[in-house]
């Protein structure tokens, strides 16, 4: 039996299991130690972001210092590896920041590697943020039986229910990105508002 006061939103719940004590980026092995990325996968991966990064160096006319930040920067090993490809016309005048939440500053990191839980302001040069947004939670609706669009709440134990009707300003996110009206019970989307707000 589940308690009144466990049932929360989606959004919640997977904020904690993602980033709340013990949570999936925050444990140990890190997301490395269940899946492999580009970033995990070869030196290539930060050999192509390099690139990219001296093209939009190109692009903004050569400025004195030139930013690279990561985020959601796990361990910092996209950094690093940019750090290590960077032509030496670039690496003088490179600020390479990783942003990261889950995770403290990894020992052995670059020390160049600027290591912040949220985003610098006024930087120049490039954000990166590869496999970040999908991490960004969010809340999830769904068509009632009776046409009536829900919140879908979720217990610990990953039981759900329907709960109230979505917010205002996340029924405008909807009838925008994401339109419900008309569509079969059971029917459900994530509301991107905090991916957006995030972006």
């Amino acid at each position: 039996m589940t308690g009144e006061d466990e049932w929360r939103g989606w959004r919640s719940a997977t904020e904690e299991a993602l980033y709340g004590p013990g949570g999936f980026y925050g444990g140990a092995a890190g997301p490395a130690g269940h899946f492999r990325t580009s970033v995990h996968a070869s030196a290539l991966f930060a050999r192509a972001v390099t690139r990219l990064l001296g093209a939009v160096d190109r692009s903004l006319g050569g400025p004195p210092e030139l930013a690279f930040v990561d985020m959601g920067a796990g361990r910092g090993e996209l950094c690093a590896g940019v750090l290590r490809a960077l032509p030496p016309e670039l690496a003088d005048r490179t600020r390479v920041v990783a942003v990261e939440r889950a995770v403290g500053r990894p020992r052995g990191l670059d020390p160049r590697v600027e290591w912040r839980a949220a985003p610098p302001d006024g930087v120049t040069g490039l954000l990166f943020a590869n496999e970040w947004l999908d991490n960004v939670p969010a809340e999830v609706a769904e068509v009632a039986p009776d046409g009536r669009v829900r919140l879908v709440e979720v217990a610990p134990d990953g039981t759900e229910r329907l709960g109230p009707e979505p917010s205002a300003g996340e029924r405008d996110w909807l009838r925008r990105w994401w339109p419900l009206a008309g569509a079969a019970p059971g029917t459900r989307a994530e509301i991107g508002a905090p991916r957006d707000a995030a972006w």
